[in-house]
C-alpha cells in the first residue's frame, strides 16, 4: 500500500512539473518575431545599431579608417542597373554607401524606403569625379546633372558582406 501511495505522489509531481516547464516555455514565443530576407553572408538581427549612432561614428572618422559594424537603417536609393549598390539614410541629412563584399550577392531593385540591417566594415572614402558620375548615371540622374559633378567627395562607405531585409 505504501509504496502504491509512493509512486502515485512521484507521479503526480513529475506530471506537475512537467506542466510548469510547458508554461515556461510557451511564454517566449508570445513576442512577435520579425521575418527577414537574407542577402549574402547569414548574420542575425541581435546588435545592429541604430543609423544616427552610426552617423556620430563616421563623423569622427578619417579618411582610410575602418571598423567592423552592424547597422540597421532605411534604404533611400538602390542601383537600378544590378541592385549592386544601395544609399542608406544615417537620420541626420547625410548617406553611407554601400556596396557588396566581391560582388557576392545584389539587392532587389525596389526596396526604397524599406527597413534593412548590413553588417561589414564602414569606413571613409574619397569618392573621384568619375566613380561619383557612374554612380549617378546608374541612378538614373540626367546628363547635365553627371556633368554638374566636378569635384572628389569624402563619403561615408560600407562594404557588406550580409544583409538582412525587412519583410
Amino acid at each position: 500500500m505504501k509504496s502504491l501511495f509512493l509512486t502515485f505522489i512521484c507521479v503526480f509531481f513529475m506530471i506537475s512539473c512537467k506542466k510548469k516547464a510547458d508554461v515556461q516555455q510557451a511564454e517566449p514565443t508570445k513576442t512577435e518575431t520579425i521575418s527577414y530576407a537574407s542577402f549574402g553572408n547569414k548574420i542575425i538581427a541581435d546588435d545592429a545599431i541604430p543609423a544616427i549612432s552610426m552617423a556620430s561614428h563616421y563623423k569622427s572618422m578619417n579618411v582610410g579608417d575602418s571598423i567592423p559594424s552592424k547597422i540597421k537603417a532605411k534604404v533611400n536609393s538602390v542601383c537600378q542597373a544590378k541592385g549592386c549598390w544601395m544609399r542608406l539614410d544615417l537620420e541626420d541629412g547625410n548617406e553611407v554607401m554601400v556596396k557588396f563584399k566581391d560582388y557576392g550577392f545584389f539587392m532587389p531593385k525596389d526596396i526604397s524606403g524599406q527597413e534593412v540591417i548590413i553588417n561589414g566594415n564602414a569606413f571613409v572614402s574619397e569618392v573621384s569625379v568619375d566613380e561619383q558620375r557612374h554612380y549617378a548615371a546608374d541612378a538614373g540622374k540626367t546628363k547635365e546633372e553627371i556633368e554638374q559633378i566636378i569635384a572628389p567627395k569624402r563619403t561615408f562607405s560600407f562594404e557588406a558582406d550580409g544583409v538582412l531585409l525587412k519583410q
